[in-house]
């Protein structure tokens, strides 16, 4: 290891702050503007990859690469990689094609700053830009490696995962309302591949065998769907000045949610379980699991 991510012991509170601010970082070098008129499609890019916002993928990432000893120049290319990706899925989601939102973050969303064109290829320029940054040897020193980060990614982000879990969204929509193992399969692809991959990141960054990749995907797996019963439970407790964003707007377009199946009550206790199951798989990893133990815990616990 190059340089340690961060001292042997930290809470979630100081690693979650220093995570933004060395994602960001990275993030702001990589989406500098050039001097040309396409300035413009990068000033949108950086207004929705900067945004204000928790970083939990990056997080993820970041204390998945500290399991390993991962150099942290690596680790941050691969977080500020995956924070593209997430953040040009929401630019997208945000669209009135979608779900016509107005506010993310707190903020006006990317096509209310701009127009609906540039938000569109702000959300194009920072998924391909993703890839441009796991294929460049800042990332990983073998070729190897960086094919292998590369190829998790356009799975997790395409048709066999967030991509298509949106697809399904969007015709459920038309639907009658989809039973719970449905719904759980649209979140494992629509929200739980990203987290997935934020989650193995770091293995793959250290060439790690099988066993503790195994580990890691069963933790991210049911943190996925913990991550989401968390989010509708917010959707209809929440409030916009907490969440930054729209709340309500799922029972007002009569989609089927966790929350909506199993009643507020059950689907917390859902979300509760999901993460004991989550914390047991890190077993393996004992104490050097600890962040990611409390990142689990405060993914049910959050308000925003």
């Amino acid at each position: 290891m190059t340089e340690s991510l961060w001292p042997d012991s930290v809470s979630i509170a100081d690693a979650s702050a220093m995570t933004v601010e060395l994602t960001d970082e990275v993030l702001s070098l990589l989406l500098a503007p050039p001097p040309g008129m396409e300035a413009r499609v990068y000033e949108a890019m950086r207004y929705s990859a900067l945004s204000p916002g928790k970083r939990l993928r990056p997080l993820l990432v970041v204390a998945g690469s500290r399991l390993f000893g991962v150099a942290r120049r690596s680790a941050l290319q691969a977080a500020a990689a995956i924070e593209m990706v997430h953040a040009y899925s929401l630019i997208h989601d945000d669209l009135p094609a979608m779900d016509n939102s107005d506010l993310r973050r707190g903020r006006p969303t990317c096509h209310k700053k701009f127009d609906d064109a540039t938000a569109v290829l702000a959300g194009d320029g920072l998924l391909t830009m993703a890839f441009e940054v796991l294929a460049h040897p800042d990332t990983h020193g073998d070729p190897g490696v960086r094919c292998e980060l590369i190829s998790a990614l356009a799975v997790a982000a395409g048709g066999a995962g967030m991509v298509g879990g949106q697809m399904i969204d969007l015709l459920a929509e038309k639907m009658p309302a989809l039973d719970i193992g449905a719904i759980t399969r649209l979140q494992r692809m629509k929200t739980g591949a990203l987290i997935a991959f934020s989650c193995e990141a770091g293995a793959i960054l250290a060439k790690a065998p099988a066993e503790p990749r195994t580990a890691l995907r069963g933790y991210a797996h049911d943190l996925g769907l913990a991550f989401q019963i968390a989010d509708d439970l917010l959707d209809v407790e929440g409030s916009a000045e907490e969440t930054g964003k729209p709340v309500g707007a799922d029972a007002a377009a009569g989609k089927a949610t966790f929350v909506s199946i199993l009643g507020a009550d059950r689907a917390r206790a859902q979300a509760e379980l999901l993460v004991d199951q989550a914390v047991a798989h890190l077993d393996l990893f004992g104490q050097r699991a600890e962040l990611l133990r409390q990142v689990a815990r405060f993914v049910v616990n959050r308000r925003t």
